[in-house]
């Protein structure tokens, strides 16, 4: 996070081992300047201090949350039941995982009511693209970023195709 800026994004994880999946959330939201906190809060293990972090979540400034969890995955179901705030889901292929179809079965199949945005396993730098998406519906110089991002993106692409298609058959 950068000094003395208000965090507007929580990156939150059920455990250590979720961190290197999650980092790319946070590289990205640095990537786009974007002041965040980053915790470790397990459902199952600290109930209380996920109660305590949701519920003030707002208060604290934060305008949305990437909750990553492997296994069960209760973290980010659990968080989007107790804040108003969005929530997006990283299922993370952990070691006692069923091959991540668990933890993306458990973020994905939310009840009505209870949203939570959830992308693809293992995927938290779409997480972090989705967070500044968010964010950027009130920030015109976010959403100018993002463009921009969106742009280089095609024209990454745009090069790959003509490279390819110089090469002799």
């Amino acid at each position: 996070m950068q000094q003395n800026q208000q965090p507007l994004a929580g990156i939150i994880m059920g455990s250590n081992s979720d961190l290197p999946v999650m980092q790319a959330a946070a590289d990205v939201l640095q990537q786009f300047d974007i002041p965040f906190e980053i915790d470790i809060v397990s459902a199952h293990r600290t109930p209380l201090r996920m109660v305590q972090y949701a519920q003030s979540a707002y208060e604290r400034g934060l305008r949305v949350i990437i909750a990553g969890a492997g296994g069960a995955a209760h973290l980010p179901g659990m968080t989007a039941s107790l804040t108003a705030l969005p929530v997006i889901g990283v299922p993370v292929k952990s070691s006692n995982s069923i091959d991540g179809w668990d933890s993306v079965l458990s973020i994905l199949q939310m009840p009505n009511g209870v949203p939570v945005a959830t992308v693809a396993l293992n995927a938290a730098k779409n997480a972090g693209l989705l967070a500044v998406q968010i964010l950027a519906t009130n920030n015109p110089k976010l959403y100018d970023k993002i463009i921009a991002y969106k742009a280089q993106q095609a024209a990454l692409v745009e090069e790959q195709a003509r490279l390819l298609n110089l090469r002799e058959p």
